[in-house]
């Protein structure tokens, strides 16, 4: 029961950090039509795939939910519901003892994919702005918010003397 409420008080945190940093944090925000990459927004995602799938799956609404009500483009706000399935596939790897560095390579394409995919409906087949804008772009955010991700959670891990997930997962 404890453990479950760590669970519940780390993701409910998670959430509330995603919904804030679109809103809050626009001056990190880079925008290339339809690509906009806001630097941190992954990584309350990345962090909740170290909690468990169903905490990533509640984190990724909770970004979707940001981008909303931050007044991001539909497109943009479409984007970032991407971030539930990207999160729970993560955290389904996180469970089988992958390592994070590994997952944020193997998710950043499907990311990429998404994202592509979420955005056809308003760019069409412009194969420059869904390939090289959109999905490369996607990737390479994906990789810098992963690698700070990755920083952060040693960081924690050194200051803590556990991993960040050690003292909440159910992934163990």
């Amino acid at each position: 029961m404890k453990n479950n409420i760590k669970i519940l008080t780390y993701s409910a945190l998670l959430i509330a950090i995603s919904i804030v940093i679109p809103i809050q944090f626009r001056f990190l925000r880079l925008e290339i039509g339809p690509f906009s990459a806001t630097i941190l927004s992954h990584l309350p995602l990345f962090l909740s795939m170290m909690i468990s799938p169903f905490s990533a799956l509640i984190v990724g609404v909770g970004s979707t939910l940001g981008f909303f009500l931050a007044g991001s483009a539909p497109w943009i706000v479409a984007r970032a519901s991407t971030h539930i399935v990207v999160g729970f596939v993560g955290a389904k790897l996180f469970k089988k003892g992958i390592s994070f560095p590994t997952i944020i390579a193997i998710t950043a394409p499907i990311h990429g994919g998404l994202e592509l995919l979420a955005v056809l409906p308003w760019y069409g087949l412009n194969l420059y702005k869904l390939l090289v804008v959109v999905a490369l772009g996607t990737v390479i955010h994906h990789g810098i918010d992963g690698t700070i991700t990755y920083a952060l959670s040693n960081t924690l891990s050194k200051a803590t003397g556990k991993k960040f997930y050690e003292n909440i997962s159910i992934n163990k």
